[in-house]
């Protein structure tokens, strides 16, 4: 299916005794008129005979006005019935997925489904690419030479019955309505809309199949969600989508006013989770990835048994190398050509890392896209090499740009910005401040 491949400006159809058309629907959610499930169903059974103009209307329209949670569930259930929903029965009810909101240096799937697969879980992922100004989960293996992403239904199936671990992009049968919306959202300015984020999320997790959910719900200033209330109504919405539809979900309510880790890019972060299932290092992202497992019912202490044990570690070298990676792969991860290193400025103690500024200056090394299709540079990043409460001294290498393009080195300039020194110690902060169960 093509979606936004034809267009048929005056298509319209009868549907509940009236002529529905795509200009009268998008003109009422602009009005902020609630549209019903017969409308939504119509708009989304015939997004591939709309422009994208006019399908990016809807869009700017519904992110405007937002949606009541019962079109955020239509939506969501006409966004499943696209395409086909994969069948996960044959695993019984051990079947787990896990999906964050976009974060930046966020590489917790990465952790948090192998610890779940080396825990005797059946862990099926359907991820999606870059969004905005975060990293994409497929974007990021794909940074692994020879990873493929792109699997059949019948491959999925046969990594999952080898490994108990697969994590893949949508096929082309399931949800290609989100599929098509999600691109356009990414380059609309439409991404930060709870109801778009939520019927989004909530399709691929539905049909993805699996019978146990836990979402990832970012707040702050590198969040689409600014604020915890924000994100708690985002995270409610989404849990009540996936129990009326009959799956166990949970969400935490985690912070990202600074990255998660002290790698972001899509090499680096692979490297940095490598790293924590290798026993090498913890942080904010071994927490983080400890409470989503232990929402997914394996305790603090089973998940680090798992880690120090080497048995997650090697479930996700086992996926790696079922979904083609090539002999060694992991250990030779893409190199940018070049680094330039940002120094503190004073001495003191580092209080904030700005998660935009961080994620901005990714993006515009070319770790990220702009536009729809825009190829991404997998080695490009920036390596923190100062945490949260340090006390730096002025001169102190902060952070590492890596870079492949001459001229990108002015933007460790910007980088620069991105940190914040006092003279006072601060608190400590736990980076999960909430929970919807």
């Amino acid at each position: 299916m093509r979606y936004g491949a034809e267009t048929q400006i005056t298509r319209s159809v009868i549907r509940g005794g009236g002529i529905l058309r795509i200009t009268d629907l998008i003109a009422k959610k602009r009005r902020g008129e609630r549209l019903t499930a017969d409308e939504i169903g119509f708009w989304i059974d015939g997004l591939e005979t709309f422009a994208d103009y006019q399908n990016s209307a809807m869009l700017m329209a519904i992110a405007i006005n937002s949606m009541t949670e019962s079109e955020v569930t239509d939506l969501t259930l006409a966004m499943v019935r696209s395409g086909r929903a994969l069948d996960l029965s044959r695993y019984g009810e051990c079947t787990v997925d896990k999906h964050s909101t976009g974060g930046v240096g966020d590489g917790t799937s990465f952790i948090v489904m192998p610890v779940m697969a080396a825990e005797g879980r059946v862990a099926a992922k359907l991820s999606g690419r870059g969004l905005g100004h975060t990293g994409g989960t497929l974007d990021k293996l794909e940074s692994v030479d020879g990873v493929r992403t792109d699997l059949s239904e019948k491959e999925f199936f046969s990594i999952l019955d080898k490994t108990g671990i697969a994590i893949a992009g949508q096929t082309a049968e399931l949800c290609p309505a989100d599929k098509y919306l999600y691109a356009l959202r990414d380059v609309t300015a439409t991404v930060d809309s709870a109801a778009l984020i939520a019927s989004s999320v909530m399709s691929k997790k539905l049909a993805a199949g699996a019978r146990n959910i836990v979402l990832d719900v970012k707040t702050g200033k590198g969040a689409f969600m600014k604020t915890q209330k924000e994100a708690e109504e985002l995270a409610s919405l989404m849990v009540r989508i996936g129990r009326r539809a009959g799956r166990n979900t949970s969400a935490l309510i985690t912070t990202m006013d600074e990255p998660l880790e002290t790698r972001v890019g899509n090499a680096l972060e692979i490297e940095g989770a490598l790293e924590v299932l290798r026993g090498e290092k913890r942080g904010d992202v071994y927490e983080v990835s400890r409470s989503l497992c232990k929402a997914l019912g394996v305790e603090p202490e089973r998940f680090d048994r798992a880690i120090s044990s080497g048995a997650a570690y090697e479930k996700f070298e086992s996926m790696i190398y079922a979904q083609g990676g090539r002999a060694g792969c992991l250990d030779r991860l893409p190199r940018s050509r070049y680094t330039a290193v940002v120094t503190a400025e004073r001495g003191g103690y580092l209080v904030r890392t700005d998660a935009m500024t961080v994620a901005e200056t990714v993006l515009d090394a070319g770790g990220g896209r702009r536009r729809k299709g825009d190829p991404i540079l997998p080695e490009v990043g920036v390596v923190l090499l100062a945490e949260f409460g340090d006390r730096v001294e002025k001169g102190q290498p902060l952070a590492r740009l890596h870079y492949s393009r001459e001229g990108d080195g002015e933007l460790a300039v910007r980088l620069a910005q991105a940190f914040d020194i006092s003279d006072e110690r601060p608190k400590p902060r736990s980076r999960v401040v909430g929970e919807i169960v």
